[in-house]
């Protein structure tokens, strides 16, 4: 089977475009970032692709926020902070990651634990900033 080298130019594409941002894009964000250059880019491709991203390891779905998942290029162990208001995901690499959880999760299993996603939600300070006074919700 011959691949095309027009098929691995939109996967590298795809893939720096993911690793280049830092705000979790959607497949979507995506592919409306990388559209202009790349004409006959389909949402269908990037999703494919970001899909086999996942299994190679190379990113990861880190939730879905509003009803879209969001994917990020950083594979290495980090905690994430999703706004609540309006569905920023920010990393949190000043907070380590808690190795012990994983300890404590295998020992409850039985099992052994392969990976962690610490998320934490909440409302971010642009959003408590433009929020009217009394109107926190508790």
């Amino acid at each position: 089977m011959t691949v095309s080298t027009k098929n691995f130019r939109k996967r590298n594409a795809i893939l720096t475009c993911l690793r280049q941002r830092t705000d979790h894009p959607s497949a979507e964000m995506i592919f409306n970032s990388l559209k202009p250059e790349i004409p006959d880019l389909s949402i269908g491709t990037v999703y494919r692709n970001l899909s086999i991203f996942r299994q190679q390891g190379v990113a990861t779905s880190v939730a879905t926020v509003g009803g879209v998942e969001r994917f990020d290029g950083t594979v290495e162990p980090h905690v994430h902070f999703i706004c609540n208001e309006c569905g920023c995901v920010i990393d949190l690499h000043q907070m380590q990651t808690p190795e012990a959880l994983g300890t404590e999760a295998a020992s409850c299993v039985g099992g052994r634990v392969d990976g962690c996603q610490l998320s934490f939600t909440g409302v971010c300070k642009e959003c408590l900033a433009n929020q009217k006074p009394g109107s926190e919700t508790a």
